[in-house]
């Protein structure tokens, strides 16, 4: 945590990352993060994007599955005729998810607490970009696929590299990255602004589709750019 002044377009500049123990880099630079910005994270999440939420609004009517790494809940009623558990990493998030009435648990993504084949659909909207080798990544991925339905729809969305829609810019040779999520200085409560870094790994066109394509579980019907994300749908073999 750091009271260092900044902005979001300097600190977007790029600060590149430096070699950590996997487990040890994620619980610093993620988990704990994201469970000191909880509120202020989750006033910000509240719109559907539009793939999403088309996504779930295609889903036959009494479908249940999961939003892993659900974050507020902001999916979870996006369509009253489906039923859609919540789980993510954070127990503050969840907090505010199950607050608002959705069915909610803290769970690891790359140990989910659910039997095999047992949801009619599986979404991942930006967490995989969390993780911090290609191992990990790929460990979180097929447990997407493990739970989910041979037939059933999975919806993956990852950081792209190639951002077009904001003000962030990256260097195409450094993929893993901290991003600063900054809370702004409020004088009512005498606070200074507040800078948080969060690990990134930055997806190259085509790189979420081969780790799709990897675990050997599923077909890709369709991939795409969205929002400054690369995601795939794929149909669990």
């Amino acid at each position: 945590m750091s009271s260092k002044k900044s902005t979001p377009t300097q600190a977007f500049l790029s600060e590149n990352k430096k070699s950590l123990n996997p487990i040890t880099e994620e619980q610093q630079y993620v988990h704990d993060v994201y469970e000191k910005i909880a509120q202020h994270f989750s006033s910000t999440r509240y719109k559907p994007w539009p793939v999403v939420e088309e996504f779930f609004k295609e889903l036959e009517i009494g479908s249940i599955g999961i939003d892993v790494g659900c974050g507020n809940g902001k999916y979870l009623d996006v369509n009253r005729n489906i039923y859609i558990i919540g789980a993510d990493r954070s127990s503050n998030l969840i907090e505010i998810s199950a607050s608002r009435g959705f069915e909610s648990l803290i769970c690891d993504a790359l140990k989910l607490p659910y039997r095999n084949e047992c949801f009619d659909f599986v979404t991942s909207i930006a967490v995989i970009h969390h993780f911090t080798t290609p191992e990990r990544r790929i460990t979180a991925i097929k447990e997407l696929f493990r739970i989910a339905k041979p037939g059933s729809k999975v919806l993956i969305y990852v950081w792209a590299m190639e951002q077009t829609e904001s003000r962030r810019k990256f260097d195409e040779n450094h993929q893993d990255v901290f991003v600063p999520w900054v809370i702004p200085a409020d004088k009512n409560e005498k606070r200074e602004e507040i800078v948080y870094k969060r690990y990134y790994h930055l997806f190259k066109k085509g790189e979420l589709d081969e780790l799709v394509l990897n675990t050997g579980l599923a077909k890709i019907i369709r991939s795409d750019y969205n929002k400054d994300n690369w995601y795939v749908i794929a149909i669990k073999k």
